[in-house]
């Protein structure tokens, strides 16, 4: 099994920034892709940046040149810096991690979600 943990999140004024951490743990063997996900009320689940295992980097037209989103290999975490915030970045943000894991006796692909983190611009 893999779990992801997220933290940061809160409460910031527009213009702010806040930064998002998940951190995977489990029998990871491989971390294929991972990244951030966000749910405002009434909306959809939307991608807001990926990154892959190479390092390549995915994101949402609204959140580009705003959002940074980093690796930490050695310890499976991955970070969402988020700057010049805006009101509608306001959502749920769920951390997603797909991969593989070492099972009893074989390796078998994950895709898990975080629990999700609180995410609140407002003034």
């Amino acid at each position: 099994q893999v779990k992801l943990v997220e933290s940061g999140g809160g409460l910031a004024q527009p213009g702010g920034s806040l930064r998002l951490s998940c951190a995977a743990s489990g029998r990871i063997v491989v971390i294929n892709a991972m990244g951030w996900y966000r749910q405002a009320p009434g909306k959809e689940r939307e991608l807001v940046a990926t990154i892959s295992s190479t390092g390549r980097t995915n994101y949402a037209d609204s959140v580009k040149g705003r959002f940074t989103i980093s690796r930490d290999n050695a310890d499976n975490t991955r970070y969402l810096q988020m700057t010049s915030l805006k009101p509608e970045d306001t959502a749920v943000y769920y951390c997603n991690s797909r991969g593989l894991y070492l099972d009893t006796i074989s390796r078998l692909e994950y895709d898990v979600w975080g629990q999700g983190t609180q995410v609140t611009v407002s003034s």
